[in-house]
């Protein structure tokens, strides 16, 4: 028996409107065309419903503990089978990219005291006068280490030989005024840094009203900032970036200024910033002898390149004030990080020192820079000539080498971080 209900023979076809059947009278022509009709109330044959089959899934159970919704959505991909092998190799890539590997160690961390077991026969001599006689004395058997002082001396050059990532580190020396040992500051620190640490350090004096930073060395050429400037085309090593530059007996290399007030005057902002180029190819630290000038152009050059600042404060009042008014500018003009970072080297050289409270002066200092160091008199220094490191008190040379120790910590490791 054929079903001519309507639509029967045609699966899928909607009716037309001429195909309805009568149920009723609810059920009329007047019935708006799309009208959605419950054809198996209207239909007196009895529409069997679809068989319907019941399928039991299992789930892997989920802790209580761990039934969030990363847990079971994890659980339901286990079951599907679906993206399993994806997903983990995502979330391995993932993990590799975010977990925090630490970084490599350079050559020099492979150290003998790291290195070798430590016994009578690989255990260095103790330095020191007392400890090196008992170690004589005892023929050797009684090694009693390095004294306290030496120990000391290790740890500071520890703290100067912080190594760094990610460029040249570039440290200003400044102050507004002329005569308050800026410039020995500069060799000093330089020749302190360069005495310790392993990488190459550069003193480049940017002072352009004659500066006299190449006069703390004994020199070896005449070239000048001016040189490298013209030169700059032709230099494409290191080696010819050192025919430039005058080194002393701690390593540290010294670039001149131009005697000439006239073309030392004209070196300016770009002039700066093709030496600083230069030297960050080949240098780890640039120290920067500035000029009083504050507001010149190669100032702004150096103040934005600054990863820390030095200021050199003489003793007397005004030498005091002025060195504080340096910081209220650098504070002013959007500096305000440099300071707070910033390191005043105190020299005591300088006249009225003996009648002034020094500890007020680093009372006042320390409540806007990171630390004060204060520069001892010493006669070689005094003169204003050459600098022999290892010939200064060991009082200044302890100065100088604290001084390097506060700068280096306050540098960034890392810029990439």
């Amino acid at each position: 028996m054929s079903d001519k209900r309507a639509g029967a023979e045609f699966p899928g076809r909607e009716p037309a409107d001429e195909d309805l059947v009568q149920a009723g009278d609810e059920y009329h022509s007047e019935l708006p065309p799309h009208t959605i009709v419950n054809l198996a109330a209207a239909l007196p044959v009895q529409v069997a419903s679809p068989a319907t089959h019941t399928i039991e899934i299992s789930t892997p159970a989920v802790p209580r503990a761990d039934r969030s919704s990363a847990a079971v959505t994890g659980a339901v991909r286990a079951l599907s089978g679906q993206g399993v092998g994806d997903a983990a190799g995502q979330s391995r890539r993932a993990s590799l990219r975010t977990s925090a590997s630490p970084a490599p160690e350079s050559a020099s961390q492979l150290t003998s005291d790291r290195l070798l077991a430590v016994n009578r026969r690989t255990k260095p001599p103790p330095r020191g006068a007392w400890n090196s006689f008992v170690f004589g004395a005892t023929l050797h058997v009684v090694n009693l280490g390095d004294s306290a002082k030496v120990r000391a001396h290790k740890q500071l050059d520890e703290r100067i030989r912080k190594e760094f990532a990610g460029g040249t580190r570039f440290v200003p020396i400044l102050t507004r005024k002329g005569g308050v040992g800026k410039t020995t500051v500069t060799a000093l620190l330089g020749m302190a840094l360069a005495d310790a640490r392993e990488d190459r350090i550069i003193a480049v004096d940017a002072n352009p009203d004659r500066g006299t930073l190449s006069e703390r060395v004994t020199k070896q050429t005449r070239s000048t900032v001016r040189d490298v400037v013209t030169k700059a085309a032709s230099i494409g090593g290191f080696t010819d970036f050192s025919a430039l530059v005058s080194r002393d007996a701690t390593r540290l290399d010294i670039l001149a200024s131009d005697t000439d007030p006239l073309l030392s005057e004209a070196f300016d902002e770009n002039d700066y910033n093709v030496v600083a180029d230069l030297a960050a190819r080949y240098y780890s630290i640039m120290l920067t002898d500035c000029g009083t000038g504050i507001v010149h152009s190669v100032m702004r050059a150096t103040l934005q390149r600054a990863d820390s600042i030095v200021i050199v404060s003489g003793g007397s009042v005004d030498e005091a004030r002025l060195a504080s008014e340096t910081l209220t500018w650098l504070e002013a003009n959007g500096y305000g990080d440099l300071v707070r970072n910033a390191i005043v080297a105190l020299n005591t050289a300088t006249q009225g020192t003996n009648l002034v409270k020094l500890e007020e002066i680093e009372s006042h200092f320390r409540s806007r820079v990171r630390e004060i160091v204060r520069i001892p008199w010493d006669p070689q220094l005094a003169a204003g000539s050459v600098i022999s490191f290892d010939d200064l008190k060991p009082i200044t040379r302890l100065a100088a080498r604290t001084l390097a120790a506060l700068v280096v910590e306050g540098l960034p490791a890392d810029r990439n971080v």
